[in-house]
């Protein structure tokens, strides 16, 4: 009927067997000489990753039913059986343990890429956010994190995961702003069959598959402002309905979101609720952007070098370490990460120079641009003819500096936005609202 088998004539033969090699299944009569089944079956479990036993007697009784499911039998048939039974029986139990092994992989997969993230720093700033994440994090206290686009907010949700009580479940996220509206209400909450066209079978939601854990909201205030109603909702009863469901869903899970909005202006333009920032902002946490910790700036390249390029990553020359700290970074750490991951695939000799730097690195410096104001007027009675005008230096507002970097990103790419978004170290929907910040939708 399809299925490869392998055959034992006893209990210890069928020990032998196992130790060459994975099966499945196994389909194990309860008489047997030499060990008997309900032996083999003990002998089973006590192995690391066992199949699915199927045990078959032609002297059933309740008792021995009931002694082979206590020792973890998967089901139990009495002779005669028919051979549909029997295969229909093997069927469920090979899929059981496919999602077993599968459940078993993909936790190992979690653990790794969730165990406590190495956060690279020595700046006072950084010493004070870690201050701040070690003592909330054995709370069920929603955090919200706070700072600009590329400095790491997610790195701090996965710490407070991995330092609290729910170390055990999974750490879920969820980019608010990578999903369109009509799809991020069913990312979020999962839908019943047949509730939309194309809806075939039921679907968990991000929320319940992080149920006894975390869940991440990146850039929570992109969210619809319908659904922050039912969000809100959900936090508040820690209940909700999936989509086309009409049975409440119970879950126990701990919010953690990030925003690189101002607070205060996207509740006073309505755009987020004030109830829901309240709810998810019981312990707020703010990251310094990189250009205000630039004694952070040697560790991280160092750092990112060793995992880009393994243990013979290239030096960072002094003249080009001094380019990288003398840079504002408005994407950040990312950023960061891309200038180095670009200057690696070009160097020579084991040695990152100036040359393999971007060219908007050693254009601009985190130093203020000075805006030269010439005075026209004329000079004071008393001074000579041919003195000189008066000039004022003023530095330019960190804005007007923002504006100015996205116009020569935009220039260089020929105005293409994911290539600009992808220099710049930020998300294509931050670029996006940069622009309407900027009025830079067109060439002007």
């Amino acid at each position: 009927m399809g299925h490869r088998v392998q055959v034992a004539p006893d209990g210890e033969a069928a020990l032998r067997r196992l130790e060459e090699g994975n099966v499945d299944v196994l389909l194990c009569d309860i008489n047997m000489p030499r060990m008997d089944g309900m032996e083999l079956l003990r002998r089973i479990h006590e192995r690391p990753n066992p199949p699915e036993v199927i045990m078959l007697t032609g002297h059933a009784t309740v008792e021995t039913a009931i002694e082979a499911m206590k020792l973890g039998a998967y089901d139990y048939l009495t002779k005669p059986y028919r051979i549909t039974e029997l295969d229909a029986l093997v069927k469920q139990a090979a899929e059981k343990r496919r999602l077993r092994v599968d459940n078993q992989r993909l936790r190992q997969q979690l653990a790794r890429q969730s165990a406590m993230p190495e956060i690279v720093s020595v700046s006072e700033q950084m010493r004070e956010v870690m201050r701040l994440v070690e003592r909330v994090a054995p709370s069920d206290a929603s955090v919200l994190i706070t700072g600009e686009s590329g400095t790491g907010k997610e790195l701090i949700a996965q710490a407070i995961h991995r330092l609290s009580a729910r170390a055990g479940g999974s750490f879920v996220d969820l980019n608010c702003a990578a999903f369109q509206e009509s799809l991020l209400e069913s990312e979020l909450f999962g839908y019943e069959a047949g509730a939309f066209s194309g809806a075939k079978a039921r679907k968990l939601g991000l929320i319940e598959l992080a149920d006894s854990g975390t869940l991440f909201l990146d850039e929570i205030t992109e969210l619809p402002v319908q659904l922050q109603s039912k969000l809100l909702r959900a936090i508040e009863t820690r209940t909700f309905y999936r989509v086309g469901g009409v049975r409440k869903v119970e879950v126990n899970v701990r919010i953690v979101a990030a925003t690189n909005r101002n607070l205060e202006q996207v509740v006073n333009d309505g755009t987020f609720r004030a109830d829901l920032l309240y709810r998810v902002n019981g312990f707020q946490i703010s990251l310094t952007p990189l250009r205000e910790r630039p004694e952070d700036i040697e560790p991280l390249a160092t750092h990112i070098l060793k995992q880009l390029g393994g243990a013979h990553a290239p030096q960072l020359t002094e003249e080009a370490l001094d380019a990288l700290r003398n840079y504002d970074w408005p994407g950040n750490v990312r950023q960061l990460r891309n200038c180095l991951e670009r200057a690696l695939l070009l160097a020579n000799d084991e040695r990152i120079t100036l040359n393999e730097l971007p060219p908007e690195v050693l254009r601009r410096s985190s130093r203020p641009v000075p805006v030269m104001v010439t005075s026209t007027a004329q000079p004071p009675a008393g001074e000579g003819a041919g003195s000189v005008a008066d000039v004022a230096q003023t530095p330019a507002s960190l804005r007007e500096v923002e504006r100015q970097q996205i116009l020569a990103a935009l220039e260089q790419t020929g105005w293409h936005r994911g290539k600009t978004a992808e220099i710049l170290g930020i998300s294509p929907s931050t670029l996006y609202r940069r622009l309407r910040d900027y009025n830079l939708d067109r060439r002007n």
